[in-house]
Parts: structure tokens; sequence; C-alpha cells
């Protein structure tokens, strides 16, 4: 009597992924993407139409950008928010849409530390350094700017630790109250839950500091507190930079510990990426520079990974997957330049197509009339 076949280990593009009580109906996300548009962090039909055209465009995840979980924790005056009940309905709206073309809705959470009080990138990104500018006080674990001239970062002292730690809490609250039926953390890129974690920004000398348990703390806290309040149906994802590529900083090693411990706390993937936490790096920019990163996490810690950057063919998207380095991937500016990627990508590849049901009749290949 023969063995049944066994499924194979290595996901393909357009396999469905269930996570918890959510399914994808494929492997493709959008990145989360800062549009910097709001006012006081509401959501606008800008959001909606540029989140709701990649639903649309056959996505299976559709994560809103990066949203700040208290007032100054915004990267630009123009970021999107979640620290007040009225930023929830704004949302809401949102969520429904791309629920309702039949990808999942889910929404990153995040606190920008010392990179918080800037201008809009197609202004400049200069730092606003006072009220006057429009500017706020920013802060972090240590007293060390991101920038020569930039303002100093205030030290979270304890207490201050405990607000931005219940601030990430009534964000997954009320992120739950708009409808998102997955949330990411925000602990990459340079900003605050990252701060803590790279030894090139943490020069505490208490229990937040020095060690890598103690710099791990406030991220796997945040974690922790999340996947308390999450409901079992709802997955937990970090984004995480697996690397500082600056030598006696974070790097892929400690990401593969951090990795393990936030899977023993609940967390579901890891969204790989890496840099952003010095302005002098030296990034070995490529595509798929950051896919082994995910693939090495991926197989030393246990956890499924989101693999991004730089990835803008079905054909590399097919190959990180089936290669086994991310169980899912992410593109953030290809979709910008292609909102119906995950659709081409499916004709591409000779899968069926999501078109959505008012274009699919009009667009789909029929044979001609005799």
């Amino acid at each position: 009597m023969s063995a049944e076949p066994h499924p194979s280990p290595r996901p393909s593009l357009f396999l469905p992924l269930r996570i918890r009580g959510v399914t994808l109906r494929n492997r493709v996300a959008v990145s989360p993407m800062c549009q910097y548009s709001s006012e006081e962090g509401l959501a606008t039909d800008w959001h909606l139409v540029h989140l709701g055209s990649r639903a649309v465009g056959g996505a299976g995840l559709v994560i809103v950008e990066a949203t700040a979980v208290t007032r100054d924790g915004r990267i630009s005056p123009g970021d999107m928010g979640i620290w007040d009940d009225r930023h929830v309905e704004p949302l809401a709206r949102i969520a429904r849409f791309v629920e309702g073309q039949g990808a999942v809705p889910a929404i990153q959470l995040a606190h920008a530390g010392r990179k918080a009080s800037c201008a809009p990138p197609w202004t400049g990104g200069k730092s606003l350094k006072s009220p006057a500018e429009g500017g706020w006080t920013v802060v972090g674990p240590s007293p060390v700017p991101f920038n020569e001239g930039d303002p100093v970062p205030v030290p979270l002292d304890r207490a201050g630790i405990e607000a931005v730690l219940d601030a990430f809490e009534a964000a997954a609250r009320r992120a739950l109250a708009a409808g998102f039926r997955l949330i990411e953390l925000h602990a990459a890129h340079g900003y605050l839950l990252h701060e803590f974690l790279s030894p090139l920004t943490n020069l505490r000398d208490d229990e937040y500091g020095g060690s890598l348990e103690n710099r791990m703390r406030l991220p796997l806290r945040a974690a922790e507190r999340l996947r308390t309040v999450l409901p079992d149906s709802v997955p937990l994802f970090v984004r995480i930079s697996a690397t500082d590529w600056v030598e006696g900083g974070w790097d892929v090693e400690q990401s593969v510990v951090l990795s393990g411990r936030f899977k023993a706390l609940g967390v579901d993937l890891v969204d790989v990426s890496s840099g952003a936490i010095v302005p002098h790096a030296k990034i070995p920019v490529a595509p798929g520079f950051q896919v082994p990163l995910a693939g090495r996490i991926r197989r030393e810690s246990g956890i499924m990974t989101g693999a991004v950057g730089l990835l803008t063919t079905p054909e590399q998207a097919r190959a990180v997957l089936d290669d086994g380095d991310a169980d899912l991937v992410l593109l953030g500016r290809q979709m910008l330049r292609e909102p119906y990627w995950a659709i081409n990508a499916a004709e591409t590849l000779g899968e069926e197509a999501p078109w959505p049901t008012p274009y699919g009749y009009a667009v789909r290949k029929r044979p001609a009339k005799g």
C-alpha cells in the first residue's frame, strides 16, 4: 500500500494562507506605505481610494500605513493616527471596503520615537524643531538625535514607557472596533521600538538597556500587550529591521532570537525589513536583498516570515515562496506603480485571476461567438 502523498511545504503565490481565524486568498500583501495625507490623524478619501484600489487589484492582504498610537508619535503632521476614538470611523470605512473586495484589512501600529516631528518627504523631510514650525518634542530610549542638529530626544522614563504601552493597547482596541482583521506592530526602520533594540540608539543602563534581553524588553512587552487584547482569531504580525547594516548595531543573529521570543508570545509572522536606524548605513540595495534575512529567521526561529524590498515581478515573488524563504510577499513601491499587480501576476503565472465581478465579465478571455 503506497503512502499518501504529502503536500509541498513550500507555498506558491496563489495558495491561500490561513493564520488563526483569517484566510488570505493569496500570498500577496500590500506593504504599509505612509501617505502623509491626513489631518490630525484622520483617514480621508485619498486613503480609501489608495488602499481600496489595491484590494480591487487582487491582493490578499492590505495593510494601512504606519498609524500613530500617540499624537507625538507621528513621523509628520500628515501621518495617520489612531490615538483618539474619532479616528475609528474613517478607518472603519476603509476596512469595510477592503474586506468587501475579498482582501483582509490590516493596520500597522507605530510610534516614530526620535524620528518624529518631520516635514513630509516631498518638502524635504526636515526636522520640525519648534512649535512655530509645527513640530513637537520627540522621545526615545536615549538622548541621541538621528541627524546632527536634529532635536535631542527626551529619554523615556518608566512612566513614559508604561504610557507608550498603554497607547499601543488602546490603539489595538480601536483597530478592532474599526474592523481590522489583522494587526501589525511596527518595530523597524529606526522608529521607537527599533530604537530600543539597537545598541546604536539605546545607551540605557536600566532594565531596558545594555544586554540583548533588556533591549528586547519593550518590543516584547508591546507584543505581549497586543496579543492579550486581540482575540485568538486575530493574527499579530511584527515588522522588524533584521539588521542595521552597521558594525556593532542590531543584526540578524539578534533578530533570530527576538523572532523566537515573539513566536513564544503568540506573534504569528515577522515582516522582515532592514536598516533606517542611522543615516550613514551602507545598505546593499538590490532586488531581493532582504529575502535571505527573512529566510534565515524563518528557518532558525520557526516563525512565519514576510519578505519585502524591491520585489517587482511575479517570478521573483514565486521564487521567494517556493525556496522557503517566506510565507508571504509584501510589495510597496511596485504596488504604487501597478495597483493590479496581483491580478496581472496571476495571469502571468497561469493562475485564476481574482478579477472583481464588475470587471471580470468584461476582461476575462472568452471564446468568440460563431
